[in-house]
């Protein structure tokens, strides 16, 4: 079966013959998807002229009402999800239910974010300012929604968050959705693309999705558009340098490379709950997703005189998990999502290797559980440890995008923050400590070189939402060689699909804009 793609309102097939997805425990190969012969420039004008205006016919309210209706229809698909996720990702149940289920709760908070917005169509921010010396001239800030499209270029770890997860602010704020998932797990995205569609909750042109090569598309992006892409730093470099992208200042939104990490403080020794919860998170950060997750932990910062027991205690738990096919019962461990991602860690691996200690992992010749290791794509949970500090080159620098993390020892704060810091740039750092003065001196160290900071000591508990997991509430991004992007933080993400304009004039032509406008200041509430 070859997978239709969603343009100019309707179903169409590329030419050629496609590329496979495949199931990366058996090889097999699942579905084909092919971009061919798509009139990209056609599709996204139709998207602008159709879907764009009947989305801002709507007020904030009814646009909410209809991403609540697309979270209801997802809910009850989410079985099928459930199965597309084992067989394209490799998933298994909790890696499907990250994702999927992920989706649908990222929807739903937009949906009841957005009743906030009411009856409004824009923004209006602040007071008016006087420009005369009496009332006769002022200017009143406003955002207004973009006219164009909000174009997304997505990874291949989250084809159903990573979709949802953007396309809802976006419609939110009345601009349609053109989706180019990554090609190897393409299959779920465009299946719930497909399902809004036949569900007939968006008006056509308000959500296309093309599946297969991104093709010409920044060709035909215009400087109202929106494109945000997550994947590697390279592409995006490239994609910035794209000559339409600079011509027309188009706006560009990047979620790239990070070495994220977990930090242990000087307090969490041995036997206390800051050290017990840091090993249980670093664990699942290793195991979740198969450690496919932007967010998860690369680097694991310890005190020196703690970071021996740290290892065996994340050894001894990793070496409960069984890895191998998820169909299998006990296994907690799937593949990675392809070959090429299998050949990819193992390449970063071997870099690591080169300044790292294997003290967990690594074997060449492990055999995952029900499963020909010839033709599936796993990598073994591997924890290295790295004692040369800044003076190490590849930890600091390489991702391996896999179920790999490296401990690496620190002296004292300052050396904890030059560590941390060496990433260039995370989405995020998980601190385990209840020490007030090392967390009064390490947190702003680091927070500018950070998108999310979490900080988790014996009073939180088990009750944090998790080093890797991005809350829809919450901001999701990073500086430096994280992209420099911004996405969710509840309704902040709607100024991404807004343009800050500034309207001059009489105190009649701006109370009437005013009355289809809503106080800006509820996109930080």
């Amino acid at each position: 079966m070859k997978l239709a793609n969603y343009v100019y309102g309707q179903w169409v097939e590329g030419a050629g013959a496609g590329t496979a997805l495949t199931d990366p425990v058996t090889g097999e190969t699942l579905v084909l998807v092919s971009s061919d012969g798509i009139d990209v420039a056609h599709a996204l004008e139709f998207a602008r002229t159709e879907g764009g205006a009947a989305l801002k016919a709507l007020t904030y309210e009814e646009r909410a009402a209809k991403l609540a209706a697309i979270a209801e229809l997802l809910q009850a698909k989410r079985a099928e999800y459930f199965d597309i996720s084992l067989r394209n990702s490799g998933a298994t149940e909790g890696d499907a239910s990250f994702d999927v289920d992920g989706a649908i709760f990222t929807v739903k908070s937009y949906a009841r974010a957005g009743k906030a917005l009411g009856a409004g169509r824009h923004l209006k921010e602040g007071g008016r300012v006087a420009l005369a010396k009496t009332d006769v001239f002022q200017g009143q800030h406003f955002l207004m929604p973009l006219t164009g499209v909000a174009v997304f270029i997505n990874a291949f770890n989250f084809p159903a968050w990573g979709l949802w997860e953007k396309a809802a602010p976006a419609l939110l704020a009345g601009v349609p959705v053109f989706a180019k998932p990554a090609t190897p797990t393409a299959w779920l995205a465009q299946r719930m693309v497909a399902d809004v569609v036949e569900a007939g909750i968006l008006p056509p042109g308000a959500i296309s999705i093309v599946c297969g090569s991104a093709r010409d598309t920044l060709d035909h992006v215009s400087e109202c558009d929106v494109v945000s892409f997550t994947g590697s730093a390279d592409t995006a470099a490239r994609m910035r340098t794209h000559p339409n992208v600079v011509a027309r200042s188009v706006r560009l939104n990047v979620e790239a490379d990070s070495v994220n990490s977990a930090i242990l403080g000087p307090d969490a020794q041995p036997g206390t709950p800051e050290f017990d919860l840091a090993v249980k998170e670093i664990v699942r950060e290793m195991t979740v997703k198969t450690g496919q997750k932007c967010t998860a932990i690369r680097r694991i910062l310890a005190p020196a005189g703690v970071s021996r027991a740290l290892a065996d205690a994340v050894s001894g738990k990793l070496a409960g998990c069984k890895v191998g096919n998820p169909r299998s019962e006990g296994v907690r461990v799937g593949p990675l999502v392809s070959k090429a991602q299998q050949a990819a860690a193992f390449e970063g691996l071997a870099k690591l290797k080169e300044e790292c200690e294997v003290v967990f992992g690594g074997d060449p010749d492990f055999e995952p559980v029900d499963a020909d290791a010839a033709v599936s794509a796993f990598v073994q949970p591997t924890l290295l440890y790295c004692d040369k500090g800044l003076a190490a080159r590849h930890v600091h620098d390489v991702e391996v995008f896999g179920p790999v993390a490296t401990i690496v020892p620190y002296a004292d704060t300052r050396d904890a923050i030059a560590i941390a810091r060496r990433g260039h740039g995370s989405l995020v750092a998980s601190v385990y400590s209840g020490d007030a003065a090392f967390l009064g001196e390490l947190v702003p160290g680091i927070a500018d070189l950070h998108g999310r900071v979490m900080v988790v000591d014996a009073a939180v508990g088990a009750n944090h939402t998790g080093h890797g997991n991005v809350m829809p509430t919450c901001l999701h991004g990073g500086p430096g060689r994280a992209g420099g992007g911004e996405e969710l933080g509840g309704l902040r993400a709607l100024a991404m699909y807004h343009r800050r304009c500034v309207v001059q004039g009489g105190p009649t032509v701006l109370e009437a804009l005013s009355r289809d406008a809503v106080d800006a200041a509820l996109l930080g509430a």
